[in-house]
């Protein structure tokens, strides 16, 4: 037998046993007293709770309840699973309390050992994201069994930041959390195509007696970022953007998510991008004054003159309120 079956073994007879020798694991394995030790040392290492008892009526047990614990994680995983959690809570996963409860039984089901470095790393790991209020993770809840379930919605929308609502019918085929808001996507009734909802803007939420079948391979986050990231299928309709600054100015810029995919040429104190005229009409501007002057447009001039518009327009909005 090899190694692992052998530890699966030693697993299998002390979960069907609450006491059992070394001396007797050797002698129903047919194997060295000695390799019994190590593939129990093994064993503890990847996270099952064994305890040993000394003396006359010692031997290997498990810890507590370990027979309803159906998986066993290594160190590395049980640290990435609680990372993962810090996360997903952040971003106001709608299910956190069974993740907290889940995160708490991962916990109780590991050694001494494994738990106080575990503790350890969940210390060492913050996240800061905008929290969810309890009204969203309701919604987010409901949204996501449809989602599973292939029900459709029903719900009052609030367009933009008014207070006019619609109405719609909704087949929700998957949510996205995008730039820390939610978003459900599906195919909208009233618009008889597929659409985007911020889970926020949601005023009222019913499921409706009807099903549907979501379609094969459809992907709510290409959707998602299909209406922000430019356009590659269509370079003859793109604008070379050059972008002269300092190099920890351009390294940012060429990282973020708007422009990354973008980006064509790169060097020490130039990026060069090509994007839809929309972007540079609308959104660059916009996202290029954060940088204030550690950046310069070197092309095109229409860039130069959007931005030398949309700061005539700030001025003369500041200017005024000062004047009221």
């Amino acid at each position: 037998m090899s190694k692992a079956d052998h530890m699966l073994s030693i697993l299998w007879l002390l979960k069907s046993q609450k006491r059992i020798t070394a001396k007797q694991l050797a002698e129903k394995l047919e194997i060295n007293i000695r390799t019994v030790y190590r593939y129990i040392d093994a064993l503890c290492a990847s996270g099952v709770p064994i305890i040993a008892d000394s003396g006359h009526n010692g031997g290997y047990s498990l810890l507590g309840h370990f027979n309803e614990a159906p998986l066993v994680f290594d160190l590395d995983e049980q640290k990435a699973l609680i990372h993962a959690a810090a996360f997903a809570q952040e971003a106001g996963y709608p299910f956190g309390e069974k993740l907290s409860q889940a995160v708490a039984k991962l916990k109780m089901y590991t050694n001494e050992e494994q738990l106080h470095q575990i503790n350890l790393h969940e210390q060492g790991l913050d996240v800061i994201l905008p929290q969810a209020d309890a009204s969203q993770v309701s919604l987010l809840q409901e949204v996501e069994m449809a989602v599973a379930q292939s029900v459709t919605i029903f719900m009052h929308y609030q367009k933009g930041y008014g207070s006019v609502t619609e109405a719609r019918h909704l087949d929700p085929y998957g949510l996205v959390c995008w730039k820390s808001k939610w978003y459900v996507v599906g195919h909208c009734h009233l618009r008889k195509e597929i659409r985007s909802f911020r889970i926020d803007r949601i005023r009222k939420l019913e499921r409706a007696e009807k099903t549907f079948e979501r379609p094969a391979d459809f992907s709510a986050r290409k959707f998602i970022l299909s209406g922000v990231l430019p356009d590659s299928d269509k370079p003859d309709e793109l604008i070379s953007v050059k972008i002269t600054g300092r190099e920890q100015a351009l390294d940012d810029l060429c990282g973020h998510w708007f422009l990354a995919h973008a980006l064509v040429e790169r060097s020490q104190l130039e990026a060069h991008f090509k994007l839809e005229e929309r972007y540079i009409l609308y959104d660059l501007p916009y996202f290029l004054l954060t940088y204030g002057g550690t950046l310069r447009i070197k092309e095109p001039q229409l860039l130069q003159n959007q931005m030398i518009q949309v700061t005539k327009n700030l001025h003369n909005y500041y200017a005024a309120a000062q004047l009221d």
